[in-house]
């Protein structure tokens, strides 16, 4: 004989599904009226400060764009305007390289301002008026608001054109920080005291100088050579290796035919 279905059963786990299903439901109507409620509390006591600083960032961000695109036109202006002022000097208009770097000069700053003021202290020294670019050398020299490398380049330059008629002391004292190795402008610096040491008279100072200078690797080889010249009249020994400076004179075959020291 079969079996009846247990509809009692059935029925009963068809109520408590539906029941589950539908506490399941209240809980997640519970959870989204609770969290609709924290997210409106949230709106009320923080809303009006999160806008403004939103608003407050979007005009930071629309600000510095703005910054940036004049400096990058105020760049664009410095280039154009030292452009035309070396092809001014380039062309032998001294005056007139001179007149179009002033407003930068004056105005700029920056390595801008500096790169102007340098051209404008060469189109005067070539020019022949040494006293107006020594001025401008000194002025450059003076600024705080540029590059320290154009402060010291404007130091040396300032010196050597006006050498023959500084002190050597007041050479000595202007440019013996610069005068160091491992110091960017040490071989025009230290050649430029080395010389006013030797005016003194301080032949030991100026050839052991010159001798640094000589094998300084850093330093331009015109200067390297010069001081090589300078230190051998003043019985210092400044070459390291023979073949070396055999070749910079004479080239690499002399280099190799030269007697070699007794092994």
């Amino acid at each position: 004989m079969a079996l009846l279905p247990n509809r009692t059963k059935d029925s009963a786990s068809n109520r408590a599904e539906k029941k589950a299903a539908q506490d399941d439901v209240l809980v997640r109507e519970v959870d989204e009226a609770v969290r609709q409620g924290q997210m409106e509390d949230f709106g009320k006591r923080y809303g009006r400060p999160l806008l403004a600083l939103l608003i407050i960032g979007l005009l930071a961000f629309g600000g510095y764009l703005w910054w940036q695109s004049q400096q990058e036109a105020a760049m664009e202006s410095d280039s154009e305007t030292l452009t035309a002022a070396l092809d001014q000097l380039e062309a032998g208009n001294l005056d007139t390289a001179g007149e179009t770097a002033a407003p930068l000069a004056a105005e700029g700053d920056g390595a801008a301002a500096a790169s102007a003021m340098l051209l404008q202290a060469g189109s005067a020294a070539q020019a022949g008026d040494t006293q107006q670019a020594v001025t401008v050398l000194e002025q450059l020299a003076q600024r705080t608001d540029v590059p320290e490398a154009y402060r010291d380049i404007a130091r040396v330059r300032a010196v050597s054109l006006q050498f023959d008629d500084l002190p050597s002391a007041r050479i000595v004292q202007s440019l013996e920080d610069l005068a160091q190795p491992g110091e960017p402008f040490f071989g025009s610096a230290g050649e430029l005291v080395a010389m006013a040491h030797l005016d003194q008279g301080n032949t030991d100072r100026a050839g052991a100088l010159f001798s640094q200078i000589a094998k300084d690797g850093s330093v331009p080889e015109s200067i390297r050579s010069r001081a090589r010249q300078m230190a051998g009249m003043l019985g210092v020994d400044a070459i390291e290796d023979v073949d070396e400076v055999i070749e910079e004179i004479t080239g690499p075959a002399a280099a190799d035919t030269a007697p070699q020291p007794a092994q």
